[in-house]
C-alpha cells in the first residue's frame, strides 16, 4: 500500500485535511503573527510575500495539511509530511505552526500523535528537523518523544537539529 501523504486526520481537538490553494487567506490570517516566527530561521515568514512562497512550497510538496480546531472549525495552522524515503522507511514531519492561542502542548501533541500514527502504518522512522535557535520547537519535539540524533543541512543549506521517533518509541512513548 503506498503512503497516503494527505489523509484526513481527526482527533478530539483538531482536524487535519489536505491544504488547498484557496486556503491561503485563512492560513495567512494565522501566519501573519510575527511572534510565531521569532525563533524560526525564516523569522520574516509573517510577511505576505514570504508566506506566499512558503504556502506554494507546501502545496507543491504534496503532503501539506490545513489544521483546524475540531470544536469550531477555526483555521489554526499547518503541518506537513515531506521526503518520504521508502528504502530508509522514513518520512519527515515538519513546517508546523499553530496560532499562539493554541500553544502549550495539547494541540501540538494531538497533531503529532495523529500524524505519527498515520506515518507508522508505512514507515519505521519519522524525522523532525528544527532550526538550531528554535528552542521552543526543540522542546516541543522532545515533549512528544523526539530523540536528538544529529545535525543535518537542509535543502536550503541551513543547519537543523535532527530528531527521530521510531515506531517502537511511538508504541511505548508519551504519545501512545
Amino acid at each position: 500500500m503506498p503512503f497516503d501523504l494527505q489523509p484526513i486526520l481527526k482527533g478530539k481537538l483538531l482536524q487535519l485535511r489536505p491544504l488547498r490553494p484557496d486556503d491561503f487567506d485563512a492560513l495567512y490570517a494565522v501566519a501573519r503573527d510575527p511572534l510565531i516566527w521569532e525563533q524560526h530561521p525564516a523569522s520574516d515568514r509573517y510577511k505576505e510575500d514570504v508566506f506566499r512562497d512558503f504556502f506554494q512550497e507546501a502545496l507543491d510538496c504534496g503532503g501539506a495539511f490545513l489544521v483546524s480546531d475540531a470544536t469550531n472549525g477555526k483555521i489554526i495552522g499547518s503541518s506537513r509530511f515531506h521526503g518520504y524515503n521508502q528504502e530508509k522507511s522514513e518520512i519527515e514531519i515538519g513546517w508546523t505552526f499553530l496560532a499562539r492561542s493554541y500553544w502549550g502542548g495539547a494541540h501540538n501533541r494531538e497533531m503529532k500523535r495523529l500524524m505519527l500514527r498515520h506515518a507508522f502504518q508505512f514507515v519505521d522512522r519519522v524525522i523532525l528537523m528544527v532550526g538550531v535557535e528554535n528552542w521552543r520547537s526543540r522542546r516541543a519535539v522532545e515533549k512528544i518523544g523526539g530523540v536528538q540524533i544529529a545535525s543535518r543541512i537542509d535543502e536550503t543549506g541551513r543547519e537543523r537539529v535532527t530528531f527521530e521517533i521510531t515506531a517502537e518509541q511511538f508504541r511505548t512513548g508519551p504519545l501512545r
